[in-house]
């Protein structure tokens, strides 16, 4: 029962748009009411009714230890006591910085800011400063923030500007914005071939998250790299989920490639807002105040959010996080795999390290399109059936899911039990 969860939400409705401060939390996907967390430790939230689920959205990624981990509760009670907020430098600016430039070789200088959206809408003016062109390549299926020129869907042909996929944007604030589908390099030759030299960039995210979870085909990013570069257009790799999640480095360091700029978030600040984004020096030396590019904020550098990040980090660099997360990753990949296969159901399994997604569909899933395919009514039986089981799945079919290194052999054990019962429901 969820008497409590269901008293908040309806006092939360009269408030609050939806009874929600961010759509993705909402089961609007998948039926039923949102429940209320007052409480996480580990590889379990706790809802106000006294259920407790274990948990793979991960507060959608920062959470790559597992809930109040010690290390990051007692960094940020000690930057606490030392005061909120300054509105001036201070030293755990620096030493963040430090960590991602030397974590991640692409990144030569970084700004701090305070969300991915922020990041990927800052990289983005820095390129078309940089190069002094318009036009920004985007994919379908890829998020990079509710930026009004980001929140574009596909227009009718590969080579059309995309439209504003949400009220309120003008549709001449998407004007120079291109939407092709993701892993096609065909596609994306035939754009700059239609635009010659006013492309300033790609941004991409190079393991897409937000439509569940898909994999770059073997030579795509490459390609992308190639492509940018012959141009002289810049690479911008979001890696807001994937950075310091998929290895240390991030995707780039996973797959070899060198982006021009990358933006992050999430796992740097373990579980409080913050977003970065950096690269090549010459390209970073043009934000103020040293250049033309502005951007600004009144909390970038949070000292409470760069202690939790520096922790986080700190303890991922002093272990074998990576190994275990893989070994947990490969672990539930094959339990859910056998799960589906024994209940005769069609699904696709998607995982990179510690990122996975399940998709209701007898086909492959390398795009948006394809993503599309899967059967979101059957996903949403299986959601309620992961819930009442005690497991808590993102509430959409196209959302990616995480694991921790606080979740045990017994959790993914007990994970798959849950769902060889659902999918035999279905």
């Amino acid at each position: 029962m969820r008497a409590k969860s269901q008293e908040l939400f309806c006092e939360a409705l009269k408030y609050i748009p939806g009874g929600v401060n961010s759509p993705v939390r909402a089961f609007r996907a998948v039926g039923g009411q949102p429940f209320f967390v007052n409480r996480a430790a580990g590889s379990r939230i706790y809802d106000v009714d006294g259920n407790d689920y274990i948990d793979y959205v991960g507060t959608w990624g920062p959470a790559i230890l597992g809930h109040a981990h010690p290390a990051i509760i007692q960094a940020v009670k000690a930057a606490a006591e030392l005061g909120t907020s300054f509105g001036v430098p201070n030293p755990l600016e620096v030493k963040m910085a430090k960590l991602v430039c030397s974590a991640v070789s692409s990144v030569k200088k970084v700004r701090m800011c305070n969300s991915g959206t922020e990041a990927c809408m800052s990289a983005i003016r820095l390129a078309r400063g940089f190069t002094k062109r318009d036009k920004i390549i985007k994919f379908d299926g890829c998020y990079h923030g509710h930026a009004d020129s980001l929140l574009v869907k596909a227009g009718s042909g590969a080579l059309t500007f995309g439209t504003p996929d949400s009220a309120g944007v003008p549709a001449a604030f998407t004007q120079h914005t291109i939407v092709l589908p993701y892993n096609d390099a065909e596609a994306v030759r035939a754009a700059f071939a239609a635009n010659p030299g006013q492309i300033a960039g790609i941004i991409v995210e190079p393991v897409p998250g937000n439509a569940g979870l898909y994999l770059p085909r073997p030579g795509y990013l490459e390609a992308l790299r190639e492509i940018t570069q012959a141009d002289g257009a810049l690479l911008i790799f979001d890696e807001v989920m994937t950075g310091f999640r998929l290895a240390l480095g991030g995707a780039q360091t996973r797959f070899g490639i060198t982006p021009d700029l990358s933006c992050f978030g999430k796992i740097i600040g373990a579980g409080l807002p913050v977003g970065a984004f950096g690269g090549r020096a010459e390209i970073m030396d043009l934000l103020a105040p040293l250049g033309p590019v502005y951007q600004a904020g009144t909390l970038s550098g949070n000292p409470l959010a760069m202690a939790a990040g520096l922790a986080a980090i700190e303890e991922l660099l002093r272990g074998d996080a990576y190994r275990k997360l893989e070994e947990s990753g490969a672990a539930l990949e094959e339990g859910l795999k056998d799960a589906a296969k024994s209940a005769g159901i069609p699904a696709q399994f998607n995982r990179i390290g510690s990122m996975f997604c399940a998709y209701f569909t007898s086909e492959p899933v390398h795009n948006l399109a394809d993503a599309m395919k899967s059967n979101r009514d059957r996903f949403a039986k299986y959601f309620h059936g992961m819930l009442d089981a005690g497991v808590y799945l993102a509430p959409s079919q196209f959302e990616a899911g995480f694991i921790s290194t606080a979740h045990s052999p017994e959790d993914i054990n007990a994970t798959v039990r849950a769902a060889a019962k659902a999918m035999k429901q279905l």
